[in-house]
């Protein structure tokens, strides 16, 4: 990263001001392929401020001109339930946003836009859209509308009515930007803007988001910020690896000690169970180490916080 601020860091400290909206709103239209306007921003988990969010990641409620609801979300590191936190995330707005005794048609419509920098999934593609549709399973097709309903909710499918999902994978983005949504991808992944970059929100990035606007303290802890992501990231990565190394060798090493085939086999399978166990284990005591609460690391490894506790108590 050379000349502009993070995504991330920006949503924390600047794209809350009102005279930056254009950078979400340019992101949005891009995304979406309409023209957004951000009526106001709305509260969010995003002002939880304990260490592991600080630096993990950073959301964004914002409300548009019509009314619909758009969840920003951007995580920095590996959370192998992410798929669930986004169902969960856009079931809480559909809830939280209606008042008790209204009619079900004032559900507010929800999109959840996930900017990720870890592998999420499986898949070739870098930008994934999910939402809902109804097919038959006898004749195969597309549930619709009536014509009533499409004049009262004013959309044209069912899918509109419900929550829709838009997964940014930036990490795997490693070609030449050349249209308006891979430019945007090309910023969030490099921290730069492509010289001749034409999407809508880029050019108020240019002007605002540049790191020799920011004062000496604020680049001090930016760049703490980019040190923290980097170690956090690193410490992970480096478990990971050492818990599989130590989950192959006992592997080998069983298998031999059986001298058959079905020793081999349950050795390797020991070994590794093993192996990602104590991958599991060493992360979440890196994890203490670094202040995070049991919850936190429970979300981070799938531990139970029982057997977190049970773990520190282990190594005290």
């Amino acid at each position: 990263m050379e000349n502009y601020i993070r995504f991330d860091w920006a949503m924390k400290r600047l794209l809350r001001n009102k005279a930056n909206y254009a950078v979400l709103e340019g992101l949005l239209t891009t995304l979406l392929e309409e023209k957004v306007t951000i009526h106001k921003l709305l509260e969010s988990e995003s002002n939880q401020e304990d260490e592991f969010d600080k630096y993990n990641r950073v959301d964004m409620l914002a409300e548009n001109s019509q009314g619909e609801l758009v969840l920003i979300e951007v995580q920095n590191n590996n959370e192998y339930a992410y798929f669930q936190r986004m169902l969960f995330g856009a079931s809480k707005l559909v809830t939280e946003y209606i008042n008790r005794g209204e009619g079900y048609e004032k559900v507010r419509k929800v999109y959840s836009v996930n900017i990720v920098y870890f592998s999420l999934g499986h898949g070739k593609d870098f930008v994934y859209h999910g939402k809902t549709e109804f097919i038959g399973i006898h004749e195969g097709d597309i549930l619709e509308l009536s014509p009533f309903q499409k004049q009262t909710f004013k959309v044209d499918k069912v899918s509109q009515l419900y929550p829709e999902y838009y997964i940014l994978k930036v990490n795997d983005f490693n070609r030449v930007a050349r249209t308006p949504l891979e430019e945007w991808i090309y910023y969030l992944n490099t921290g730069n803007v492509p010289e001749h970059a034409t999407a809508p929100g880029l050019d108020t990035v240019k002007e605002q988001l540049k790191l020799d606007r920011m004062s000496r303290e604020e680049l001090k802890a930016y760049y703490k910020h980019l040190d923290n992501i980097v170690i956090l990231r690193d410490n992970i990565m480096t478990e990971r690896a050492e818990g599989r190394a130590e989950g192959r060798a006992e592997g080998r090493a069983e298998g031999r000690a059986e001298g058959r085939a079905e020793g081999r086999a349950e050795g390797r399978a020991e070994g590794l169970a093993e192996g990602r166990a104590e991958e599991k284990a060493a992360i979440a005591r890196n994890l203490k180490s670094l202040g995070l609460s049991p919850e936190q690391i429970a979300k981070a490894t799938g531990l139970t916080e029982a057997e977190i506790n049970q773990l520190t108590t282990d190594h005290q």
